[in-house]
């Protein structure tokens, strides 16, 4: 899968995306701390018969980090929405995992972007999330994010490992690691997750049943971020969704289970 090398600027922030195959649009929202090659294993599958398009969210990837950006829940939705219209694409096939599922469906339910149908892994969606770790961060961000190289990058392995349910190799590892060290990459990864902030899912989770197209939702069985009883929980509440659990999976399927994301995504979008 080609890197987002293209570059859209929306009020002074690089959002980088890119886009590959052809056929009808499908659209790919990665969460935290991930970027958009956590799909380096989904979209070239789905590229056959779709214009795959995909982007690192602002503040993740490549796209622009700065100082005192905000980079909460609370604006990626406008950023989905506004590249869902710098793509001129109307009712579009979304798959969108973690923090990009809660952006997808405020980006439904807050922008009025409307989907054909919605594919959530394991997405943040419903009270309570945010890991002791995230609570910790979120009262000594400055103190994380200026600890030495060699203790960020402990950190950095260990939490994206604990995303998967088997072990990531360093060559694994690395890509999803590169955006979050340097003296940029390190204090923009400790800004996102001291901006997590539940009140974001709050906002909309009383209004899941206003939901207006089809939703699956996809959960590793062994997802150890949230639970699967969460996606359960998330099922109920939406109209018109069902809910597979995947085996051997945890929280980064992508890597962990990537054949079950491309065949129920085969599946659920040819109707």
């Amino acid at each position: 899968m080609a890197l987002p090398t293209e570059t859209f600027d929306w009020n002074g922030t690089k959002i980088a995306w890119g886009s590959i195959g052809s056929g009808a649009p499908l659209v790919l929202v990665h969460g935290t701390p991930f970027s958009s090659h956590v799909w380096h294993r989904i979209a070239p599958a789905l590229a056959r018969n779709h214009t795959v398009y995909f982007y690192d969210l602002p503040g993740y990837g490549r796209s622009g980090k700065h100082p005192g950006q905000d980079v909460s829940l609370g604006i990626q939705n406008t950023a989905l929405a506004v590249m869902l219209d710098f793509w001129r694409l109307g009712r579009t096939k979304v798959i969108a995992h973690d923090f990009g599922g809660a952006t997808a469906l405020r980006a439904h339910l807050i922008d009025g972007c409307d989907y054909e149908r919605l594919l959530l892994i394991d997405p943040v969606a419903v009270r309570p999330w945010g890991s002791p770790f995230v609570q910790h961060v979120r009262q000594h961000e400055t103190a994380f994010a200026g600890a030495p190289e060699y203790i960020h990058a402990a950190i950095l392995k260990a939490y994206i490992s604990g995303a998967a349910a088997r072990p990531l190799s360093d060559d694994e590892l690395e890509p999803y690691v590169a955006p979050w060290v340097g003296p940029v990459g390190q204090p923009a990864f400790y800004r996102q997750i001291a901006q997590m902030d539940q009140r974001f899912t709050d906002e909309i989770e009383g209004r899941y049943g206003e939901f207006r197209c089809p939703v699956t939702l996809l959960w590793g069985e062994e997802d150890r971020w949230i639970p699967a009883e969460r996606g359960q929980k998330l099922a109920a509440l939406l109209p018109d969704c069902s809910l597979d659990l995947i085996p051997r999976s945890g929280h980064l399927m992508q890597e962990d289970a990537p054949e079950a994301i491309v065949s129920a995504a085969l599946r659920f979008f040819a109707g």
